[in-house]
């Protein structure tokens, strides 16, 4: 209902507050809850999908052999077993495979990060002809998948008296595309004025890179070791190819390929093997996480 209301020589109509305020009050939070709910809803399959294959692959290591193979399919093992996680153990040198993949994946990141670091620190920081060519076609090598080089690697392995050798596994992956660009980023994120005032004080490249702008850069770093860990830890192809005649430098992954039979597999077993061989990278990814998530907030990368 409509009134008219004189305030001095003006006259306004003044509308009933109950007929015209009150709606759109109540659809804006219906509308926000509507909006949070398909969010949240979006989120928790994104969840479910991200986790789910996880959660089946630790359900069905504790399962027992008839247990996995029922129809219909179950989720939870009954009755639970730890047998399978004893079978991988007689299976093969779990231990030894370990070792392996942990020194590799080491000493593949520690190379990683010097040499993404230092061809990231000249592509940034250092003024020098045909340097965006240059760049850009290194970062074309990261468009070339593994498979397409690995006849030519293993053949200039072999030649190299590399094949079956711990070298021959590390030196394919001391380089990065991915990290050189990862660093380059965080360099350009620098002040140039921090190397003026260096070489105003007498310092050289060297100087600079080591002494000042390394130690500004550790959030990306650490965050690209992570990564370096992680791809070297599950690499597949390239130790299966290189390591043929004995077991002494097989890594594990190409030793629970091995779980794999040729008419059939225990796939309780296969999945004790996976959980042994993610668990480790698990742990790892844990303790280093607030450095990946410092990083994308430092460089802005997503």
């Amino acid at each position: 209902m409509a009134e008219t209301v004189h305030l001095g020589g003006d006259t306004a109509t003044a509308t009933d507050a109950s007929t015209v305020d009150t709606p759109p009050a109540r659809q804006r939070p219906n509308r926000r809850r509507a909006r949070s709910f398909a969010r949240y809803a979006v989120l928790v399959a994104c969840a479910v999908v991200m986790v789910g294959p996880f959660v089946w692959m630790v359900l069905a290591s504790l399962k027992t052999d008839a247990d996995i193979r029922a129809v219909p399919p179950t989720l939870i093992p009954d009755p639970v077993t730890g047998d399978n996680y004893a079978s991988v153990l007689e299976a093969f040198d779990f231990w030894r495979f370990t070792l392996n993949s942990i020194g590799i994946a080491i000493a593949s990141t520690l190379l990683q990060l010097f040499t993404a670091s230092t061809a990231a620190y000249a592509f940034a920081r250092i003024e020098f002809r045909g340097r965006g060519l240059l760049f850009g076609l290194y970062l074309a090598t990261m468009m070339i998948p593994l498979q397409v080089v690995v006849v030519p690697l293993f053949i200039e392995m072999r030649n190299l008296g590399l094949v079956d050798t711990y070298a021959g596994l590390l030196l394919p992956t001391v380089v990065s595309s991915f990290g050189v660009f990862l660093m380059r980023q965080a360099f350009l994120a620098l002040p140039k004025e921090l190397d003026e005032a260096a070489v105003i004080d007498g310092a050289n490249h060297l100087q600079i890179f080591w002494r000042i702008l390394l130690p500004l850069v550790k959030p990306a770093l650490a965050t690209f070791a992570v990564f370096a860990f992680m791809s070297t830890w599950n690499s597949f192809l390239w130790p299966l190819v290189i390591t043929q005649a004995s077991d002494q430098h097989v890594t594990l992954p190409v030793g629970l390929s091995r779980l794999n039979g040729r008419f059939s597999t225990d796939w309780n077993v296969v999945m004790a093997g996976s959980v042994m061989s993610v668990a480790p990278i698990v742990v790892f990814y844990l303790f280093t996480q607030r450095w990946v998530i410092r990083s994308v907030a430092y460089t802005g990368m997503k």
